[in-house]
């Protein structure tokens, strides 16, 4: 039975991805590095960990990796993250989950302060039982990790006992690993990619996922009360 849904932030539940990949693509010039934006953008979903390897060297990450970083986290706290918007009707499907019974957690290779301040943009800060961040783990999507500090936070839950939304195939490989089914979140990943990445199925937007509930995979807590009750 359902339990949970675990949800990815950036390109999720905000729409981000252009502005974290505007955001890394500074940076990099800043450190010497033009790189086409829609490189970047590919790689968003990632966290650093597994994103800086695909540009710089380990020589150069060693020298000045941990600066780049921290110069394009000021750079995106300070001119692109207010400019990320939250989808629609983002609260109205936590609260459609919490309906039918099942927890809210959060799970983003984004650092902690983001989610925080995601969660109050999408004024769901109340609806989210639990959170795991790319600051608490080694390593971001697509390892697996993540997610599975979700499960662990969410008391311990196995993979079948929860779905994970996603709107990138790191989410879904990563959720992948662990037995975790991947609903996909299409932007800008095309449906079939998310499908071929392990995605079970696929919708537009929290907004359309929301309007299709019943027919989705997140239903299946309310399907089988209801064959229960019928039995």
């Amino acid at each position: 039975m359902l339990k949970a849904v675990i949800f990815d932030i950036d390109g999720t539940l905000v729409d981000s991805v252009e502005l974290h990949a505007r955001a890394w693509q500074q940076a990099f010039q800043k450190f010497g590095k033009n790189v086409p934006v829609e490189d970047v953008r590919k790689q968003i979903g990632k966290g650093s960990d597994q994103l800086l390897p695909l540009f710089f060297s380990a020589e150069q990450l060693e020298r000045f990796g941990k600066e780049m970083e921290d110069y394009r986290g000021d750079l995106f706290k300070r001119e692109f993250r207010p400019q990320v918007k939250p989808f629609a009707r983002v609260r109205e499907l936590l609260l459609r989950i919490h309906a039918d019974g099942c927890k809210v957690a959060l799970a983003s290779s984004g650092g902690r302060a983001d989610m925080n301040y995601y969660k109050h943009l999408l004024n769901v800060e109340d609806l989210v039982e639990d959170e795991a961040s790319g600051d608490d783990v080694e390593r971001s999507k697509p390892h697996p990790d993540i997610f599975a500090d979700a499960l662990k936070m969410l008391g311990g839950l196995k993979g079948h006992e929860a779905i994970a939304v996603g709107d990138t195939p790191y989410d879904a490989k990563a959720a992948n690993k662990i037995h975790l089914r991947t609903v996909g979140i299409s932007g800008y990943w095309t449906e079939q990619q998310l499908l071929d990445a392990g995605c079970i199925e696929i919708f537009k937007s929290p907004a359309d996922l929301l309007e299709n509930y019943e027919k989705s995979a997140l239903a299946e807590t309310e399907v089988e009360e209801k064959e229960e009750g019928a039995a």
